[in-house]
């Protein structure tokens, strides 16, 4: 039996479509793929972020988002909802309905065992595209582990890795000028062993 066609997707189908949804869905390469829902650990661990970084932010320029704020990078195409996104300095979005961000400063993934892979590499290199991003967080949910990527100041391909583990260890953006600790991250969050 022949495989049925694929159905590509505008960005204005795309988001006529979303925006009457009652579940959220991304869209990558003209493919629409639906979100599945989040543990309580993922849900924790984004909500304490978001928490201890917006405490952070009285009396600066910057504006923080759950999940319900969608990103669209723009050289791609690719519309997301990432767990947590920063921006600082203006922020912009793509129409008057102003829920979807076009300058994230900073992009947070919780990772989860579905998504892992994706978050870190073909998710990645679409916000590699995004000039206004300087910071993407993975953060695992199984254990006091974080990996901060950093844009090059000199080379904007280039991304450099730091790895924070231990629940004794800070979180540093030194983008955006905050400082987060793992203990707070983790805060109520079930760790294995």
């Amino acid at each position: 039996m022949p495989a049925l066609p694929k159905t590509y997707f505008t960005p204005e189908q795309y988001l006529a479509l979303e925006r009457e949804a009652e579940h959220k869905s991304e869209l990558v390469n003209g493919q629409i793929y639906a979100i599945s829902g989040a543990s309580r650990e993922h849900i924790l661990i984004a909500t304490n972020l978001i928490s201890e970084i917006n405490t952070q932010f009285k009396g600066k320029p910057c504006e923080t988002y759950g999940s319900d704020m969608r990103v669209k990078v723009s050289p791609s195409g690719m519309y997301t909802y990432p767990d947590v996104t920063i921006a600082c300095n203006g922020p912009r979005f793509e129409d008057d309905h102003v829920d979807t961000l076009l300058n994230p400063t900073v992009i947070v993934e919780v990772l989860s065992p579905s998504t892992e892979a994706y978050d870190r590499g073909e998710k990645f290199a679409h916000y590699r595209k995004l000039a206004s991003l300087s910071d993407y967080v993975l953060v695992s949910q199984d254990k006091p582990r974080i990996e901060h990527y950093v844009r090059h100041p000199d080379d904007p391909s280039r991304w450099v890795l730091t790895e924070i583990s231990g629940l004794d260890s800070v979180l540093r953006l030194a983008s955006i000028g905050c400082e987060v600790a793992l203990s707070e991250i983790y805060d109520r969050v079930s760790l294995p062993g």
